[in-house]
């Protein structure tokens, strides 16, 4: 079993989800190698950051027509170097650009492809939630290899990633025509100019139905501030206008994995909890001492979030 994890970055800054896809490749106990996809300049940046992790090759796979994302041009070089890697599984982060590519690269290989994959056991058996997490579900594919898997962002840990003293890296040309590149490539899509990325934040702020009011939403964002965090919502909160959409964290918002979560009134509902689970550390601050929250906090504090958290913000200034 070789298994080839393909890592994504953005100017030849990598997503740091690519470090959870390294993490969990390597939990398999099989050879890992890693391959990243750009301008020539940009993938070999990005190959010379993962040459930390303890994987048998990192791969710079570079092409002008790849400088900028499309589905077209990367599906062709993606599907070239598997056929020249024969690996037995490709694992990509289940990020917004994976979600449009990689059923394409399933497809050109006529394979089997898991998505959003939350944990792997022996076998390899792949989990993956349903009916909003309420459910998961074993999944073994079948038919040849490679088998094609995307992991949901903040299931796997980044920070465990085994780090070596150096993989060899080999630089290539993508094997892309560019004539066959039917999209042109433009600015990645935003909601709004404050949109803001939450699965790279280290800390988040969240606030629930427990902050009571829009105005209230200012002390949370001052305690964000204090932390050097992001600020962050459950869904009534955004569905009722206090904080942009782009905010949502939970099974219909973003998946997050910081290492720091802190959450102010929030019940802990499973829609939200399938969104943050993966954080490091969760604090949570409830007045209600049986909310589901406090099953999954680490540190939990019953008590008045208007209380409590104008103190820990002039703990955090002094």
């Amino acid at each position: 079993m070789k298994v080839l994890v393909i890592a994504e970055h953005k100017d030849g800054v990598l997503n740091r989800a690519s470090w959870e896809a390294i993490g969990a490749a390597q939990t398999t106990g099989q050879e890992v190698k890693v391959a990243v996809f750009g301008s020539v300049a940009d993938a070999a940046s990005s190959a010379a950051e993962l040459a930390s992790a303890d994987v048998a090759e990192v791969i710079a796979v570079g092409h002008d027509a790849l400088a900028g994302y499309t589905a077209d041009g990367f599906t062709q070089a993606v599907v070239a170097l598997i056929g020249e890697l024969a690996p037995s599984h490709v694992v990509f982060a289940h990020t917004y650009q994976t979600r449009d590519y990689a059923p394409r690269v399933a497809a050109r290989l006529d394979r089997a492809l898991a998505t959003d994959v939350i944990a792997i056991k022996e076998g390899p058996v792949y989990v993956r939630q349903m009916f909003q997490g309420k459910v998961n579900a074993d999944v073994v594919l079948e038919g040849p290899e490679p088998h094609i898997v995307t992991l949901q962002i903040g299931s796997f840990r980044a920070d465990a990633v085994k780090k070596g003293s150096g993989a060899p890296i080999r630089a290539v040309a993508a094997a892309v025509d560019p004539a066959k590149i039917r999209q042109t490539a433009e600015a990645p899509f935003r909601e709004a100019k404050q949109a803001v990325d939450l699965s790279q934040a280290e800390r988040i702020v969240s606030v629930g139905r427990g902050i009571k009011a829009p105005e209230n939403i200012e002390l949370a964002r001052q305690l964000a501030t204090a932390m050097n965090a992001e600020l962050s919502a459950s869904r009534p909160i955004c569905d009722a206008g206090w904080l942009p959409m782009e905010r949502q964290v939970g099974s219909s918002g973003q998946t997050v994995a910081p290492k720091m979560y802190l959450a102010l009134g929030i019940s802990g509902a499973i829609q939200h909890v399938v969104g943050m689970k993966g954080a490091k550390t969760i604090v949570a601050i409830n007045k209600d001492p049986e909310a589901p929250i406090f099953e999954i906090a680490d540190y939990g504090i019953a008590g008045d979030l208007f209380e409590i958290v104008p103190a820990l913000i002039e703990a955090l200034k002094s």
